[in-house]
């Protein structure tokens, strides 16, 4: 099959086997998984096989996302806290949304008495990280406020940690979420079904055998696509690190000096590049650069091709000590970091190929 490049190759049989091997791993611990799509852009042959391996339902942070799946029949979950002015469409397009303001769950009540709705939400609650979430101190006077309100149903606790602030999952942070529901049920009779842990930084836990009896929901992308927990980065047994492949077309080959001539000002992107003296050096120069992806996040598959750097258009790599011995018009294949597979994905120049 003829393709453009620069693409990225997207195995559907891998992705659905991870899934199934985290949906077991978090099963047997009683936990269901939120399979999250918003690192491919809620594809909808990706989604179809996450669900085929078993998550519970879908979510995703972008409400644009979630409208391209109203016509798959499965729940979803917005994961980003809502805009107050996007309230009518949170509650269209999304069975149960996070949040951690006040005002913006009154205006989802609203929303949800004119479509005639209940909406469901999880309270998300700050345990370290910083990023969203009510503050400990205020979860009981804001779970009081809550339950008044008629077109809102609580479903549960939840927290984030990792993606901002670095915080790793443990058991004492995410232990102050079942200590919360316990006290919620005590002071005001209200059981919460859910306890939602986190994302993938909390599956280590559960291969330590160690997360809190009583953490009943994760919310799982990127140790789904590329096989790996996040709270280390260590690889998940028995998953697929290559579900994405991206491919990219060799347009030159030369043999250039290591170090540019003339007085060194600033790159395309306003830095000051540094050079290594490497003396002559084979270069390939791959039509890709910084539109399309991100290339920190970058590993050649071929481990003798090291990256030199890139503009907007170009990536340029040296291949003098390669085995391989390219040309132009040869394919390069990358694997990539989460950064680089969410930039890629949304980047309209790379395309997408699916194979099984």
């Amino acid at each position: 099959m003829k393709r453009d490049y620069p693409c990225i190759e997207i195995n559907l049989g891998k992705i659905k086997h991870n899934t199934e091997e985290i949906v077991k791993l978090c099963n047997e611990k009683g936990i269901h998984v939120v399979g999250v799509s918003k690192v491919f852009c809620a594809k909808k042959p990706i989604v179809r096989v996450m669900l085929e391996g078993g998550v519970a339902m879908i979510g995703d942070s972008r409400l644009e996302n979630l409208k391209r799946l109203e016509d798959i029949n499965c729940k979803k979950m917005l994961l980003r806290i809502p805009m107050g002015s996007h309230a009518k469409d949170v509650v269209k397009y999304s069975d149960i949304s996070l949040n951690s303001e006040l005002e913006t769950i009154k205006r989802l009540s609203l929303a949800a008495r004119r479509l005639r709705k209940v909406h469901s939400i999880i309270l998300m609650v700050d345990v370290g990280d910083l990023r969203e979430g009510v503050l400990e101190k205020d979860v009981i006077e804001t779970v009081k406020e809550i339950i008044k309100l008629n077109n809102i149903r609580l479903e549960g606790l939840g927290t984030n940690l990792t993606c901002y602030g670095g915080v790793i999952p443990d058991e004492n942070n995410l232990g102050k979420l079942i200590m919360l529901r316990d006290t919620i049920k005590e002071l005001i009779g209200l059981e919460l079904p859910i306890i939602s842990g986190g994302n993938s930084s909390s599956i280590h836990l559960i291969l330590d055998h160690i997360i809190p009896k009583g953490i009943n929901e994760l919310r799982i992308g990127e140790a789904i696509v590329l096989g790996r927990e996040t709270a280390y980065g260590n690889p998940i047994p028995n998953c697929h690190k290559d579900c994405f492949i991206l491919k990219g077309e060799i347009i030159e080959i030369k043999s250039k000096p290591s170090i540019p001539t003339g007085n060194i000002g600033m790159d395309a992107f306003g830095q000051k590049p540094i050079f290594q003296d490497r003396g002559i050096i084979k270069r390939a120069i791959v039509a890709m650069g910084k539109q399309d992806v991100s290339i920190s996040g970058l590993q050649p598959v071929d481990k003798c091709i090291s990256i030199l750097g890139g503009s907007s258009d170009h990536l340029i790599l040296d291949i003098t000590q390669c085995k391989n011995k390219y040309e132009v018009g040869d394919i390069i294949d990358f694997n990539m970091d989460y950064g680089c597979l969410l930039m890629s994905m949304t980047s309209p120049y790379v395309k997408k190929y699916y194979v099984d």
